[in-house]
């Protein structure tokens, strides 16, 4: 099975998040899940990454051309595809991975949650999303998405399509009872 992780090119405030961008890189490496992200070095980004290679996994990293030319690309990975642009970036992880987790971060973060997010709901794709809540940041934005849900203006299954989980093993549990990285 392969994983996206969609995570920070910052370490975020606190070594809250570079411990549990740790703990979810070396639980994908132990549990034989394969790590796939956005390639950088830097942030919690580079530490989901480092993480899972010190545990012996394989990590797939994918880039920009920009990105690669400003030397943010991480050179220690198991496999590193440069691509063209952002949009192609995050078709390329989508179409590795058989599931996604979403680590704190910030816009370039949300933004990718909510492309697959929106992905799922227009059936583009039937693999599963958890948001990894470390400490509560996900708190608001859980509860922003239930207004919008009594808004009406998202529906309930749709909300739905996104579970939240504190710890990565429980996750990929969530994700085995889900089908992820079964054919079919």
């Amino acid at each position: 099975m392969r994983v996206c992780v969609f995570c920070g090119s910052s370490p975020g405030k606190g070594e809250k998040y570079v411990e549990a961008a740790k703990r979810l890189g070396t639980v994908l490496a132990e549990q034989g899940v394969e790590l796939v992200y956005g390639g950088a070095s830097v942030g919690t980004m580079g530490v989901v990454a480092d993480a899972a290679l010190a545990a012996g996994g394989r990590v797939q990293g994918v880039i920009p051309q920009g990105l690669w030319d400003r030397e943010v690309a991480h050179h220690g990975l198991t496999e590193l595809h440069v691509v063209a642009d952002m949009h192609e970036r995050k078709a390329k992880m989508a179409a590795l991975s058989d599931a996604f987790i979403t680590l704190p971060g910030g816009l370039g973060t949300f933004e990718e949650l909510f492309e697959v997010w929106t992905w799922a709901l227009l059936g583009i794709h039937r693999k599963p999303i958890a948001l990894l809540d470390v400490d509560g940041y996900y708190q608001r934005l859980r509860e922003f998405v239930n207004h919008a849900v009594e808004e009406e203006f998202v529906a309930p299954q749709y909300r739905d399509l996104v579970f939240v989980e504190e710890d990565p093993l429980r996750a990929l549990k969530t994700f085995a009872e889900r089908g992820a990285g079964q054919p079919g």
